[in-house]
């Protein structure tokens, strides 16, 4: 039994922490030498009969550090029972958790010098730690754990490691995620390197705050100002450094006053060693919509002119200026050019031209304030986000420096724009990424529940870091909450870009629900995670009101979903009462409010079309709509109200900015609502139609997942993968790594190939090839594919859905892109279907046959 759970552990703890150089491993067992062939009697006692030793920091360090200490003391307290003492100087303990920063703790600085830890690995890298056994460390003490971060930061996300691996959850407060309790553990005598991070900078951006997180805030934490304020701010930092992120958007909706208004934020930012940046509209760490608008007669004590350089450079100029010297001091990263107000176009010229012109102006006086602060130009941290409008003009020619980052980001439904060229990826500021979880905007926001899958995220992000994106990634969270675990994959990967691909993204959710809710829960959770984001593939919750499926398809999407439900409640019988809580947040929520949504439009279109004919039935189907939105507000309510006593109460509204698709669809039987539940609000009528073919009813239908191929060709260097959880079906197939060659007509045949066989009788059919509904990855490459029928004639398709018209708002919602084409059999039997996958970055996820 013992050597089979030593052999669990080391390759659990490899897997979780990475490359090492000796593995350190932590069990529930006191270990002998007897038991344990890889321990020894040196072995460190984390927690002895629930007793956990003081962690000893160094004053003189970064604040951050004490803070983290504090933080993981708590964290012990949960675990054993008993909080351990966090000090400063030493006590007569015989074992002793030593935590601090290479040149800022002299107990470490001792301890090196003394050659009793070794940090040549970590030593002046960014963000990197060391956790290793020692012992008789300093006099007076048998043995110590040594945690030695070669910043402030990378002591932290080392000493937040230790409670990770005790068992604490980075959602243990914000989804109260509970460890279960230890009374024995130990560290076997080892030394662990953590390596600097794959990306430089990694966040989340907090916005469309107004609905959950900032009354939330107000309500429940800082009372004081009623808003988004110091104390939520700490919260949210201890959140990203248990995430092992390090930058922050702060939250800038109208709701909410401007990070900077309250001095108190910016302190605590650098108390928790977090970068302040600001969002792709808001310049200079400015936040506009509250900063220009509403607070400029406080700040300045005169009304602003019009927020526009051409012709009011001074006041813009010193509105900037001032902010650059307010946070000087900080940690901050400052997104340069200019936008207008509330995330509009640039106010001036009305050329193309002439807004280049004016931009290009504005980026070098920007460049002269940061020379007078920071005693050059490149000294301090800048962006460029090519973001909507902006994107038109850097493609237009307007020039960026060298040293500043180029942000891309996504089309705000999760598929990335466009990436660096072979000369963009040459610069010194590299690149990065501004990533949605969350959007407020057409065709249609999604801002109630969180359900872009890990597979997408692994996609796009890995593609966004072959092609050089791997200064700063920036993920939109919406208020936080429900967005748990796709933050966590997102910061994950950002963390480190080896252990997550497109190929293991799919096993994301059993690695996190058995972080999250143990072994023994974490398959049946997995498959729940895993089904929800694959039915929200086709259709997210928030898209209901505005999409049509076929008679065929309501009925399997209702099945599966109730099936899911089904899924959840076996899963909760099992969950632990002091899980019971995170199991809803995280699990039950989500699922069963995606599930009621469908069945509040289901069946409300149902009672429609029964109406004339099945009064009975039409009245039942109104029923059972009316009660589906009911069920979502009470477990909206018991979110809100119960859940720890009321520790959330206002995170969570059903109904973000009381949309109609929110409320009460029109039903057969009207006179059944309560007034609370009449919307009178109007849908838009005007549905997208998936899958129009119901298969049940077409004589000769066939549908052919694209994964299932009879055979395949690859070429050197490169092989055509399989992504679990992407695309239509819940697989496609794509080349890989995406950095492989484009083909074109006059070498097709030299391309990557995917080649079906399918049974047809003679006649005339329509080929329609479904992918994920993705761009090319920029302007020097295609996303096409050739089709040869039978060798006959190839036929080109280009499947990139960059031009954001109809067609990509269809495929965005739906979830694949379409593209058609049409041949003839005439002869019955085999018909050899060979798809050349001309570029990267295309995944393909069904070939469906229908004859004419």
């Amino acid at each position: 039994m013992y050597n089979k759970l030593i052999i669990k552990i080391v390759f659990t703890l490899f897997f979780i922490i990475g490359s090492s150089v000796q593995a350190q491993l932590i069990t529930d067992t006191k270990p002998s030498t007897n038991t344990f062939p890889l321990a020894s009697t040196a072995s460190f006692p984390l927690i002895q009969k629930g007793m956990v030793p003081a962690i000893l920091t160094d004053k003189n360090d970064a604040e951050v550090v004490t803070i983290v200490a504090n933080a993981v003391a708590f964290d012990f307290e949960l675990v054993s029972g008993n909080k351990p003492a966090t000090i400063h100087q030493r006590t007569n303990e015989e074992y002793l958790i030593i935590a601090g920063t290479i040149g800022k703790s002299k107990v470490i600085d001792g301890l090196i010098k003394s050659k009793k830890i070794k940090v040549s690995q970590i030593q002046n890298k960014w963000e990197s730690y060391t956790i290793t056994t020692v012992n008789n460390p300093i006099p007076g003490v048998k043995q110590a754990l040594v945690i030695a971060g070669s910043d402030r930061r990378g002591t932290a996300y080392g000493l937040f490691e230790i409670s990770k691996l005790a068992g604490v959850s980075p959602w243990v407060w914000w989804a109260d995620v509970k460890p279960k309790p230890k009374k024995e553990l130990y560290v076997l005598a080892g030394t662990m390197n953590q390596r600097e991070p794959s990306v430089k900078y990694r966040g989340i951006f907090i916005n469309d705050e107004d609905w959950g997180l900032n009354p939330w805030a107000a309500k429940n934490m800082d009372k004081d100002i009623k808003d988004i304020g110091p104390k939520t701010y700490a919260k949210v930092f201890e959140l990203l450094l248990r995430l092992r992120a390090n930058l922050i958007w702060p939250a800038m909706h109208d709701s909410t006053k401007a990070f900077w208004y309250y001095p108190d934020n910016p302190k605590v930012a650098d108390k928790y060693a977090i970068v302040i940046g600001s969002t792709h509209c808001d310049m200079m760490l400015r936040s506009n919509t509250f900063e220009w608008q509403e607070n400029y007669v406080h700040e300045y004590g005169h009304k602003p002119g019009e927020y526009r350089y051409d012709t009011n450079k001074k006041e813009v100029s010193k509105y900037w200026e001032d902010r650059v010297n307010a946070a000087k001091n900080y940690e901050a990263m400052y997104t340069v050019g200019m936008r207008g107000v509330r995330d509009g176009n640039i106010v001036g010229p009305t050329t193309k031209e002439g807004k280049i012109a004016l931009m290009d102006t504005i980026i070098q006086d920007q460049r002269k304030i940061f020379k007078k602060y920071f005693g050059a130009e490149n000294k301090a941290l800048q962006i460029f986000c090519p973001y909507k409008e902006v994107l038109g003009l850097y493609t237009g020619g307007l020039k960026i420096p060298d040293d500043v980052t180029l942000v891309w980001t996504d089309d705000n439904y999760g598929y990335i724009r466009q990436l660096s060229n072979s000369k963009e990826q040459k610069r010194s500021g590299s690149s990065g990424i501004y990533y949605h979880l969350s959007y407020l905007g057409g065709p249609h926001d999604y801002t109630w529940l969180s359900s872009t899958s890990p597979s997408l995220i692994a996609y796009e992000m890995t593609k966004a870091y072959q092609f050089g994106a791997d200064k700063f990634w920036v993920v939109n969270v919406g208020d936080i909450k429900p967005a748990e675990m796709e933050i966590q994959f997102f910061l994950d990967m950002a963390w480190d870009m080896k252990k997550w691909s497109p190929e293991n993204a799919g096993q994301y959710a059993q690695f996190w629900a058995e972080s999250t809710f143990g072994t023994a829960l974490a398959p049946e959770i997995a498959t729940i995670k895993k089904e929800y984001y694959q039915l929200a593939h086709s259709g997210k919750p928030e898209h209901m009101g505005f999409l049509h499926f076929d008679d065929a398809s309501k009925k399997k999407r209702l099945k599966d979903y109730s099936s899911l439900v089904e899924k959840v409640n076996t899963a909760k019988k099992n969950v632990p009462a002091f899980l019971q809580n995170a199991f809803f947040e995280l699990i039950e929520y989500p699922a069963n409010c995606a599930a009621l949504m469908n069945d509040k439009f289901f069946y409300a279109q149902m009672s429609m079309e029964v109406k004339t004919n099945n009064k009975t039935l039409a009245l039942e189907y109104s029923q059972k709509s009316k009660d589906a939105l009911e069920k979502i507000i009470s477990l909206t309510k018991y979110y809100n109200k119960e859940i720890e006593n009321g520790k959330w109460d206002g995170i969570i509204t059903n109904a973000p900015r009381n949309l109609a698709t929110y409320g009460m669809p029109e039903i057969s039987n009207p006179e059944i609502l309560s007034d609370s539940l009449r919307n009178p609000k109007e849908y838009d009528h005007r549905y997208l139609r998936l899958d129009p073919v119901n298969a049940a009813s077409v004589a000769e239908f066939i549908s052919v997942k694209a994964a299932d191929f009879k055979t395949k060709n690859e070429i050197p260097s490169e092989k055509i993968i399989t992504v679990e959880g992407l695309g239509l079906g819940g697989e496609s197939v794509s080349r890989y790594p995406f950095t492989g060659k484009s083909f074109d007509k006059n070498n097709f045949d030299k391309a990557p190939y995917v080649e079906y066989e399918v049974n047809l009788k003679t006649g005339n059919y329509q080929l329609s090839l479904k992918s994920l509904p993705n761009k090319a990855i920029n302007k020097e490459r295609n996303l096409n594919l050739a089709v040869v029928i039978n060798n006959q004639k190839p036929q080109f398709l280009d499947t990139d859905n960059s031009r954001e018209d109809k067609n990509w708002s269809a495929s965005i919602v739906r979830g694949y892109f379409e593209k058609q084409l049409a041949f003839a059999t005439e002869k019955e039997g085999i018909v050899k279907i060979r798809i050349y996958i001309l570029d990267t970055g295309l995944a393909l996820s069904r070939i469906d046959i229908n004859k004419q």
